[in-house]
């Protein structure tokens, strides 16, 4: 990552946690401390094989009728939008199949902040929140400080937490244990594998002046019995950051905007830039492709590794851990400054 895209990165973030830590979710969506967050558009000219329906959005559970969709410019909107509902700093969507929910990680302020004010939001695909606070730190012995990525393994939820991937009951929502993970100090996504889980450390610390480098960038494996296990440790990885299993690689996306694949071995392979940065989310489509977000590009990117990827939605500020409802076909987009979540179906 050069110093000028490091530096526009975190200015962005920084100033966008500033703006919309503690806020109040009742007000108007904003992508920093007095910017109106602009409303998202599809463009499908350039990869039509992913579209988005012509269908009404519907803000909040409360809507008596969905709302035309209001993305001016745009012929093609969300499915589905969640604002003005509660959410606070959503950084990552889940799509749970066995519940058929999606959940929202919500850091409720900074992403290093030790502040025990996290929570995690059920929602239905429908549009409605069923809870908003499913699980809530500092709430029935709940230790919640900024939470992130997430994944299923077996009947377990596994969220990344700062330094800490916290363990929850899948079901219930209930506290199941913790894995410390000792000098981590941006640990943000989470993939589940045939034995475990893989979590990604970005190796970040928020300061006055924005995000820096800590140096202490990492691919980990948890596995079914707690045991931690370093896959890669290094800052050749770029700062890594969304993560996804699949087959026998660990696929990476990262803040210097690259995409790679690891092994088990931490052996980093199928390397290639994507045409902008500060990657965030990834996730597979069933035909094989990879859905990719990025903050750079204020846009979601759609390719197969070692092709070109093409820019299949755009106009969606701070895209963050974006996840997919394999039950719709729905790519589920976290709105971080702006306390939304957005639904675009894809085939």
């Amino acid at each position: 990552m050069t110093r000028h895209t490091i530096a526009a990165a975190t200015s962005i973030l920084l100033t966008a946690l500033t703006g919309c830590a503690k806020t109040d979710s009742s007000a108007p969506a904003t992508s920093a401390a007095s910017e109106q967050q602009t409303p998202v558009g599809v463009s499908t000219a350039r990869a039509p094989d992913l579209s988005v329906k012509d269908v009404a959005s519907t803000e909040g559970p409360d809507s008596s009728a969905p709302a035309p969709a209001s993305d001016a410019g745009n012929e093609k909107g969300p499915v589905v939008t969640w604002k003005n509902v509660g959410i606070s700093t959503p950084e990552s969507v889940l799509y749970d199949d066995v519940a058929d929910l999606y959940l929202v990680s919500n850091i409720n302020g900074n992403p290093t902040d030790r502040d025990n004010n996290g929570f995690i939001s059920r929602l239905t695909p429908e549009g409605t929140v069923e809870t908003l606070k499913w699980i809530e730190g500092g709430k029935n012995k709940v230790t919640l400080n900024a939470p992130k990525g997430s994944a299923f393994f077996g009947d377990r939820l596994y969220v990344a937490d700062i330094d800490t991937v916290r363990i929850f009951d899948r079901k219930t929502g209930a506290p199941a244990g913790d894995v410390k993970v000792p000098g981590a100090t941006f640990l943000n996504d989470i993939t589940a594998t045939s034995s475990g889980v893989i979590v990604s450390d970005s190796g970040k610390k928020a300061t006055a002046k924005g995000f820096e480098n800590t140096g202490t960038d990492a691919i980990y494996h948890i596995d079914k019995n707690k045991k931690l296990t370093t896959v890669a440790k290094t800052t050749d990885l770029g700062a890594p950051n969304g993560v996804l299993r699949k087959g026998d690689k660990t696929w990476v996306v990262t803040f210097s905007g690259e995409l790679y694949s690891l092994d088990d071995k931490g052996k980093k392979a199928d390397v290639q830039k994507l045409p902008k940065g500060s990657l965030d989310g990834i996730v597979a489509l069933p035909n094989g492709d990879f859905l990719i977000s990025s903050w750079d590009a204020s846009a979601i990117y759609r390719g197969a590794p070692g092709s070109e990827f093409k820019t299949v939605i755009e106009n969606v500020n701070s895209p963050a851990d974006i996840g997919y409802d394999t039950k719709r076909n729905r790519v589920l987009v976290p709105i971080f400054t702006g306390n939304e979540v957005r639904a675009f179906e894809v085939r």
